[in-house]
């Protein structure tokens, strides 16, 4: 199952640097990166969870979360095992920090994921569950084989990656959300083992750089990254750096992995960061894993008025026309948008193609 990876080299002591992210891990034979399935193997290194999956699912766009990337379609949902983070509440920690046969039980070839998806009617494939930074050789396969279909494709990420090894993946991607973790370096060397700037680098390339649709997530924990300074910084940037139309979303965090004692996120919290991002100067920002109807409303830039009613992941009115423009005023909606004939809902529906001994 070992596949070649790429962006890496060899170093004056022998041993071989990945480069993909911006860890940097540096490797002897047989040693692995701290994302556990790039490793070294014969002098190069090698990619050892291509072709397999931690299972196959059929997700609303939604839920991604995607509000402004062809609402109200079905997206075709992987991921495999491993991460460059190390999230004290990571939420996928089952996934994430899965070595590689503890929860690879699923395998498809980039062909079959493709023709699948297609077969039960997906809009788009979307890499997700664990970061496709990590897995990007076989994300990239199965991104060329979707388009051949006419499939859209969607990361999932954490936008942890070097400059060198961004364009490979994202050059192949059609949409984004980016998990922007907090908005303090503390935050993320606390929580994360990790770092803000490359993140926010990422975030920059991707908006001015690339013609990927963008979304961002912040997943908010009480005590950590919910104050309101932290949010008026974290609005602020967005709106000066990437523009007053990105799609923010605050989602609410439930007790899990190492952070078993903090509690729930209360509504309000999500509630009160919108407050803060909407006087802010941004446009479209949402509250997420609550029942909020109001916060998962997009509203007309021109006119105010309500254009995709929603509560979590169903849609209750849809007033835009096949290309996203407002049907009371005609101002278009940012985003990527088209036809749909009924909204797929909330449903979610796992999807085996290969089970694996």
């Amino acid at each position: 199952m070992n596949h070649p990876g790429r962006h890496w080299h060899k170093l004056d002591d022998d041993r071989i640097q990945c480069d993909v992210c911006p860890r940097y891990c540096k490797l002897h034979e047989g040693q692995r990166g701290a994302c556990f399935v790039r490793m070294r193997e014969s002098d190069a290194i090698v990619l050892t969870t291509y072709g397999r999956s931690s299972g196959f699912c059929i997700d609303p766009i939604e839920k991604k979360p995607l509000n402004h990337f062809y609402p109200g379609t079905s997206v075709f949902s992987f991921g495999t095992a491993g991460c460059n983070l190390a999230c004290k509440f990571c939420q996928n920690w089952d996934i994430s920090k899965s070595r590689d046969m503890d929860r690879l039980m699923d395998q498809a070839s980039p062909d079959e994921i493709a023709r699948t998806a297609a077969e039960w009617g997906c809009r788009s494939i979307a890499f997700t569950y664990n970061d496709p930074v990590i897995f990007a050789e076989y994300a990239v396969d199965v991104a060329n084989a979707a388009h051949a279909l006419g499939l859209k494709t969607v990361a999932v990420t954490a936008g942890y990656v070097t400059e060198v090894a961004r364009g490979d993946l994202f050059s192949h991607m059609d949409a984004a959300n980016v998990d922007l973790k907090g908005f303090t370096d503390e935050f993320y060397v606390k929580l994360c083992g990790a770092h803000l700037q490359p993140v926010l680098d990422t975030l920059k390339w991707l908006v001015h750089e690339t013609d990927v649709w963008v979304e961002i997530t912040t997943l908010l924990i009480p005590g950590e990254n919910d104050s309101d300074a932290e949010l008026q910084a974290l609005s602020s940037w967005v709106a000066k750096e990437l523009g007053t139309e990105v799609p923010l979303h605050f989602t609410a965090f439930h007790p899990d992995f190492k952070l078993t004692d903090t509690p729930p996120t209360p509504p309000a919290t999500l509630t009160r960061a919108r407050r803060i991002a909407l006087s802010e100067g941004l446009r479209h920002v949402y509250t997420g894993n609550v029942h909020d109807t109001e916060g998962g409303t997009t509203r007309c830039t021109g006119c105010g008025k309500a254009v995709i009613e929603r509560d979590w992941y169903e849609i209750l009115g849809y007033a835009l026309d096949d290309s996203g423009a407002c049907l009371a005023c005609g101002t278009p909606l940012a985003g990527r948008f088209a036809r749909f004939e009924q909204p797929f809902g909330s449903r979610r529906i796992p999807v085996p193609i290969h089970r694996v001994a």
